[in-house]
């Protein structure tokens, strides 16, 4: 019987078929907690054979159990130990593929020597031809030092490659924007800064990706000040509007406008930062962000100079305090920074029809079954629970939007649009405490983001070209 749920592996075996018969092998590995469903045979012999066993157990930490069972098995070589998700990314995920056969000679001398000179001579006396002729229109670098990959932190390059592959499909898949991972071996500034400056010629546009606060910062900004192509960090700003997005639809929910509500940011790294200026710029006037050391006021001389800067715009009462203590009158509590920190003596605390969106990845700041009836709308950035709060939704339409308006960047009123489109997804009809924001599955998602984005792009004068689907609206 196939067990439902749990996890599979694929366990590899070369089999003496002459000390140990295939029953007794399923014997034991029935004995050991898994179940076979699907065999498949590599290599036949009549002594040795070599099979690949897909079994299935309830629990993960039932495979090494089973595995050492396999291993001492007289008359059993286990080969290798394979689970699903190891066996997709081997040898990677993504692959570069020609869009010309070359089949003959004539295709080789146009699509290199010497016919491809031609094109070389044309973007040399015109660099903007550059975006037609060559992938750079289509093409966006995603650009990581590995130092703060998702929930594991400072991992170093070679280990950030598989989410930047990632990262890389879902920019194809979803948006078909080309986009390539690019993982640097600095954690220095200014070396990071220098060879993304001097990769910027090949792409189109420069996704930065899990960077360490507050290098993060530094980096962006001068990248930005020095490229004329769109420069973002999705840590913060593609956060950032999805939180938004997710944001205005609970406040219908609620019946509250943005303008009176009083909002808590618990986690002033690089996606607090970004979530609250972004929301300031939606209208927010009352916001609060708060770190370890307590709320971010007025006079406390931070060494971080985001934090001395983030002062000034927010805690218009300059309230000082833990988290327990500037939460009381709240409307709205955002986490950004580590499992367990709200309990629900904080959310009484909060005013009626408290929002929460604890994001903390893979623990949220206070799980669903604490917060309970006690507050109104709930979110968190996973997917086994409602209203996840995913970078997906942004991303992927803000960057195809911004390289078909060639884009000088991606400005605050860009990203504003954007969130305000993803809200949009979600009709009155189809609105409620359990469904705020749009599965990442849902086609309309990024041909809406794409539109806003071109828009404001066009209406602000960021845009370098009106795509054709644009110029009957002008």
């Amino acid at each position: 019987m196939r067990m439902e749920g749990g996890t599979s592996v694929i366990l590899r075996v070369e089999m003496d078929k002459h000390a140990v018969t295939f029953g007794e092998l399923v014997s034991l590995i029935g004995q050991q907690g898994g179940d076979i469903v699907a065999i498949d045979v590599i290599q036949p012999g009549r002594k040795m054979e070599i099979r690949d066993l897909t079994v299935s157990v309830a629990e993960p930490s039932v495979v090494d159990t089973l595995s050492k069972a396999v291993s001492i098995m007289k008359g059993i070589h286990l080969v290798n130990v394979s689970d699903r998700t190891f066996l997709l990314h081997l040898g990677g995920k993504i692959q570069v593929q020609s869009k010309v056969p070359i089949k003959n000679r004539d295709d080789l001398s146009r699509v290199y020597t010497p016919g491809v000179a031609k094109i070389c001579l044309a973007i040399r006396d015109d660099p903007n031809k550059a975006h037609s002729l060559t992938i750079r229109r289509n093409t966006v670098a995603v650009v990581s030092d590995g130092t703060a990959v998702l929930g594991l932190g400072d991992i170093g390059p070679l280990a950030a490659m598989p989410v930047m592959e990632g990262k890389a499909m879902l920019f194809k898949e979803l948006a078909g924007v080309d986009a390539f991972p690019i993982c640097l071996d600095t954690k220095d500034t200014e070396e990071i800064i220098a060879i993304v400056k001097a990769l910027a010629p090949t792409f189109g546009g420069i996704n930065l990706e899990d960077i360490s606060s507050p290098r993060c910062f530094e980096i962006e900004r001068r990248l930005k000040e020095q490229l004329d192509i769109p420069v973002f960090h999705d840590d913060q700003h593609g956060t950032a509007v999805v939180l938004l997005a997710g944001l205005l639809n609970a406040l219908k929910i609620v019946g509250k406008n943005i303008g009176e509500i009083k909002v808590i940011v618990c986690g002033i790294g690089a996606a607090g930062v970004a979530c609250s200026r972004m929301l300031l710029a939606a209208g927010v006037k009352h916001l609060i962000g708060v770190d370890k050391d307590g709320a971010i006021h007025r006079g406390a001389n931070y060494d971080n100079e985001v934090w001395n800067e983030f002062a000034t715009l927010t805690n218009p009462n300059n309230e000082t305090g833990r988290l327990s203590e500037v939460i009381g009158g709240a409307d709205v509590f955002i986490g950004l920074s580590r499992p367990k920190l709200l309990n629900r003596e904080d959310v009484l605390k909060m005013n009626p029809d408290p929002i929460v969106f604890a994001m903390a990845n893979p623990d949220p700041e206070i799980s669903p079954e604490e917060a309970g009836s006690y507050v109104r709308v709930y979110a968190t950035g996973r997917s086994d629970y409602p209203n996840q709060l995913n970078n997906v939704l942004a991303f992927p339409g803000i960057f195809r939007g911004a390289l078909d308006a060639r884009a000088s960047t991606i400005s605050e009123s860009m990203k504003l649009a954007a969130a305000k489109a993803i809200a949009a997804i979600v009709t009155d009809e189809e609105l409620n405490e359990e469904y705020i924001i749009p599965s990442v599955f849902n086609d309309k998602v990024v041909p809406a983001v794409r539109k806003a984005v071109i828009q404001e792009a066009i209406h602000s004068g960021i845009a370098r070209k009106v795509p054709g689907d644009f110029r009957n609206l002008e």
